[in-house]
C-alpha cells in the first residue's frame, strides 16, 4: 500500500457555543478581517453572535454579505478587490458551502497577480495564502478539508474547482448552535448528504484504514442522530450528533475521495441553482445499488452500522436494506424522489453530467466511470 501521510490542518474546534470564542481565536492570525457573511444569517440572529464575539475582543473587521444565491466568479472578483484594497490580515467566513467556497478562493488568490480566469482554467496559485477561519452554518461541507475551492464560472455557469495552497483554512469552528435555525426538513436532508459523503469515501479507491475508521464512526453517529440511540447511555443532543457525524464524514471523504452523487450534485447546483442536498439524496440509493456490484462487503458493513438490516443479514440483503433505508428517509422527509420532480429536463441534466466529466474528481470515483456511466445513473434517478 502507499505510504500514509496525515497532517493536522486546519485545526478543528467542535462544540456548543464555540462561536462565542471566535474573537479570541481570530487574534492569533491578525487584527483586521473581512467578515464574509451569508446574508441569511442576519435574518436568524446568527450574525449578531459572530459580530458580538469580535466586537468584545476589539477585533477590527468589516462585513461583506453581498453573496447572492448565484454567487460566482463575479462575486469572487468583487470581494477580492475589496479585500485587497482594505489590506486585511485574514478572512472569517460564516455560512454554507457557496460562502465558504468563495472565501476560500479569495484567500488563495489574495497575493496572486494573474487574472482570476487563469485560476478558473487550472492555474495554481504560488504565493502564501491569506489566513481563513471558517464557521460552517450547516453540519457538512464538501470541500472544506480539501485543497480545492468550488466556484461557478460566470462565463459558462460551469462548476470550477480552483486549486488552493495547503493550509489556506487555519481554523474551523463547528458550532451545533448555528444549526438550530434550520428547519427539520433541511436538517434531515443535510443528514442524508452527510451519509452520502461517508458512503462515497468508504467505497472509494483512495480509501485507507484511517478514512475507513473515521467514516465508520461518522455513519454510526449519523444513524444515532436520524434514528435515535440504541441505548439510554447516549444522551448527546441530535444537533450535536449531526455536527459530529457531518464533520467526520466531510473529513473522512476528503481524506479518501467524494463520489458520483457529490460530483453530479455540485455541477447541477452550479448550472441550475438546485439544492445540492436534494440531488444527493435522490441519487444516493442508485449509487448504493451500483456499488453493490463491486463493493458489496463494505456496503454490508455500513448497512449494519446504520441498523438498516439485522446483524445476521446476508450481504445481498444488507445492500438492498441500505438502499431501502435511504428511500424511506426520503419519503419521511417528503422531498422529491426523482430528478424529474426538480423541474429539470433530461437535456439539462446531460449538460451537467458533461460538466462533471471535465472535473478531475471523476478520476477518483469508487470505480472507473465515464460521462456515459454517470448519465446512466442520472437516467435511472430521473
Amino acid at each position: 500500500m502507499a505510504d500514509f501521510v496525515f497532517k493536522i490542518q486546519p485545526n478543528i474546534i467542535l462544540g456548543s457555543y464555540t462561536t462565542s470564542r471566535l474573537g479570541q481565536y481570530a487574534l492569533e492570525y491578525g487584527n483586521k478581517f473581512m467578515l464574509f457573511l451569508d446574508p441569511i444569517l442576519k435574518e436568524n440572529g446568527t450574525a449578531e453572535k459572530v459580530i458580538q464575539s469580535l466586537t468584545d475582543r476589539k477585533v477590527d473587521f468589516f462585513i461583506y454579505d453581498d453573496v447572492p444565491n448565484t454567487a460566482n466568479s463575479e462575486t469572487l472578483t468583487a470581494a477580492l478587490k475589496l479585500a485587497q484594497d482594505a489590506k486585511i490580515h485574514g478572512v472569517i467566513a460564516v455560512g454554507g458551502g457557496r460562502t465558504l467556497g468563495i472565501a476560500k478562493a479569495l484567500c488563495a488568490l489574495f497575493y496572486e497577480s494573474k487574472h482570476i480566469f487563469d485560476y478558473l482554467d487550472g492555474e495554481a496559485p504560488v504565493h502564501t495564502p491569506l489566513p481563513l477561519i471558517c464557521l460552517p452554518s450547516t453540519n457538512r461541507d464538501s470541500f472544506i478539508f480539501t485543497d480545492r475551492a468550488p466556484v461557478t464560472d460566470a462565463r459558462s455557469t460551469k462548476l470550477k474547482l480552483i486549486k488552493t495552497q495547503n493550509g489556506v483554512c487555519k481554523l474551523i469552528l463547528w458550532d451545533p448552535n448555528l444549526q438550530v435555525e434550520l428547519t427539520e426538513k433541511q436538517s434531515d436532508c443535510m443528514a442524508l448528504e452527510s451519509l452520502c459523503f461517508a458512503i462515497e469515501g468508504y467505497l472509494s479507491q483512495k480509501a485507507t484504514f484511517f478514512s475507513d475508521m473515521i467514516l465508520e464512526k461518522a455513519v454510526q453517529l449519523l444513524g444515532y442522530a436520524m434514528d435515535g440511540s440504541p441505548t439510554l447511555s447516549i444522551t448527546t443532543p441530535q444537533e450535536v450528533l449531526l455536527t459530529q457525524g457531518g464533520c467526520m464524514a466531510s473529513l473522512g471523504a476528503a481524506t479518501s475521495s467524494f463520489g458520483a452523487a457529490t460530483l453530479i450534485a455540485n455541477t447541477i447546483c452550479s448550472r441550475y441553482r438546485v439544492s445540492r442536498f436534494l440531488i444527493t439524496a435522490i441519487l444516493l440509493p442508485y449509487i448504493i445499488e451500483d456499488a453493490g456490484t463491486f463493493r458489496a462487503e463494505k456496503l454490508s458493513v455500513l448497512s449494519k452500522l446504520l441498523r438498516a438490516c439485522p446483524e445476521d443479514a446476508t450481504t445481498e440483503d444488507a445492500i438492498a436494506s441500505l438502499a431501502e433505508y435511504v428511500r424511506q428517509k426520503i419519503a419521511k422527509v417528503n422531498i422529491p424522489a426523482r430528478l424529474k420532480d426538480l423541474s429539470l429536463s433530461i437535456e439539462e441534466l446531460s449538460l451537467a453530467v458533461e460538466d462533471a466529466g471535465e472535473l478531475e474528481l471523476i478520476n477518483s470515483l469508487p470505480r472507473s466511470m465515464t460521462t456515459d456511466d454517470l448519465f446512466e445513473i442520472v437516467k435511472k434517478a430521473y
